[in-house]
């Protein structure tokens, strides 16, 4: 079977955690943490970076330290992982849904101001698969509503828009470390931000709000999602190579474009934007609409042949979990739509082997082949 993400370890992982084991301190006290902190703010040229115990902890964290409550709408793209959306629910804040740009698969930023209120606060931009969210229009949109951005950059570590770092953007901005990610600690993640008191608000809300002066008095509720020692360890030595994995994710992308393009039964993600080269986190393909299958049954072909995929997200307007809530009843975002049942992605990771994806490819091939 090839399976559809397999790190990269070969760096200085297996040092830097003997140091850990070493010095006795694998907890979040360790001086990892802090390295792989200053690392990324100033990969990202930021100020603070405070690191947590994944990217769903860093959304949840980023949304409370801004404060959102039941008076805020946010606005997402309906197309993304369900992370982003729970974030925001948690806080008692309304959701606001945007449809995905046929193109990019990203949200649609022609669609935001339609979905701007009186109660609007934030708008959530979440760059996905390889390329970044069209940022210059999104930023005057939120610049001329008075709205906060959050950034969720968990898939474009390494990426750019128009030259700068994607995790640039936003009041705060959000990576994770899952182990399909640009840089891995297993799980893991990490929230950027420029501002002093957000920052230090956001530190306290990763450790339950403990208080400097009397530490087992609470004033508030957070949560205990610091990263480990280990984990930061880890994700040092990948912040080490990432330049080198990032070009390697891109030959992987460009090969499967080259092999792929063209072929009946399928789309493909730009190779480019204006502002932006793919950086192929992943490599993706949506059925095309007239293609006699959906993307679950693809799938469970691909699997017979030995080819691990996975689909693209469901939208979150039709997720079980908030139709019971009442939420997004009756509305209906017809790109997001498309993708959730015809996308899925390729065999994508660090360490997939030429010979890997020439199969993958063929599979591939082979699956539509059954259908044209």
């Amino acid at each position: 079977m090839i399976p559809v993400n397999e790190p990269l370890l070969d760096g200085n992982e297996r040092i830097y955690l003997n140091e850990c084991i070493e010095s006795g301190w694998i907890s979040s006290d360790g001086e990892f943490v802090e390295r792989f902190e200053k690392a990324m703010a100033a990969y990202v040229g930021r100020r603070h970076a405070i690191a947590v115990a994944n990217g769903s902890a860093a959304l949840d964290v980023a949304a409370a330290g801004l404060k959102l409550g039941h008076e805020d709408e946010v606005i997402i793209p309906t197309h993304t992982i369900i992370s982003c959306a729970s974030a925001i629910v948690r806080t008692g804040a309304s959701l606001r849904l945007v449809d995905s740009s046929q193109e990019t698969w990203n949200m649609d930023v022609t669609k935001i101001e339609t979905a701007v209120t009186s109660r609007t606060r934030a708008i959530m931009a979440v760059h996905t698969f390889g390329l970044p969210v069209d940022m210059t229009p999104l930023l005057n949109i939120a610049k001329r509503h008075d709205l906060v951005v959050i950034e969720d950059a968990a898939q474009a570590i390494g990426q750019t828009y128009n030259g700068a770092r994607c995790g640039s953007f936003g009041e705060v901005s959000c990576f994770s470390f899952y182990a399909n990610k640009h840089i891995t600690t297993g799980e893991g993640g990490m929230i950027v931000c420029d501002d002093d008191a957000l920052a230090a608000r956001m530190r306290s809300l990763r450790n339950l709000c403990f208080k400097p002066e009397k530490r087992f008095v609470h004033d508030e509720l957070g949560w205990n999602y610091r990263m480990s020692n280990l984990q930061a360890a880890v994700g040092l030595a990948q912040f080490e190579k990432l330049d080198t994995h990032i070009a390697r994710k891109r030959e992987l992308g460009q090969r499967y474009e080259s092999l792929l393009r063209g072929v009946r039964g399928i789309e493909l993600a730009p190779v480019s934007m204006s502002y932006a080269e793919n950086v192929y986190w992943v490599f993706g393909l949506v059925l095309d609409d007239n293609f006699p299958i959906d993307a679950d049954v693809a799938r469970s072909i691909l699997a017979e042949g030995g080819v691990i995929t996975r689909p693209f997200f469901w939208p979150m307007h039709e997720q079980p979990v908030f139709l019971k809530q009442g939420l997004f009843n009756g509305e209906s975002f017809p790109v997001a739509e498309r993708l959730g049942r015809r996308g899925f992605y390729l065999p994508s990771g660090l360490g997939l082997s030429e010979e890997q994806q020439n199969r993958a490819v063929a599979a591939v091939r082979n699956m539509l082949a059954m259908f044209l």
